[in-house]
């Protein structure tokens, strides 16, 4: 329970930190900002921590993935993912996409570059 609780606590700490930063990025660079991500990937949370079910997860995947329509957006949901990746079970949040029938141009990963995303 405890490394569940330092999970869930180290992801939402990087969520606010995301946001913040993204408060700060000019508009117009991209639609999709951190906060947008982490709404969408909430659902994931418990399964790429080991807590969980797949559950609804796949809803958010989905829309997510519906939401990001240009290269701008796309390397924007890139860094937010790959900066929400830690704390959390790689392997697991690597196959979502794949496991969700969606096809992302890029892999979750941290080593993964968001500016070669299109």
């Amino acid at each position: 329970m405890a490394i569940v609780m330092k999970t869930t606590c180290m992801f939402l700490i990087a969520a606010a930190v995301l946001v913040t930063m993204m408060a700060v990025v000019p508009r117009g660079e991209a639609a999709i900002g951190c906060g947008t991500v982490v709404s969408y990937m909430k659902p994931c949370l418990p399964y790429v921590t080991g807590s969980g079910p797949l559950g609804g997860c796949c809803d958010g995947i989905k829309g997510l993935n519906s939401a990001a329509k240009t290269t701008p957006d796309r390397q924007s949901v890139c860094g937010c993912l790959k900066s929400l990746a830690g704390g959390v079970n790689l392997g697991k949040a690597a196959a979502l996409p794949g496991q969700c029938g969606v096809n992302i141009p890029y892999k979750i990963s941290p080593s993964t570059d968001c500016s070669k995303v299109k």
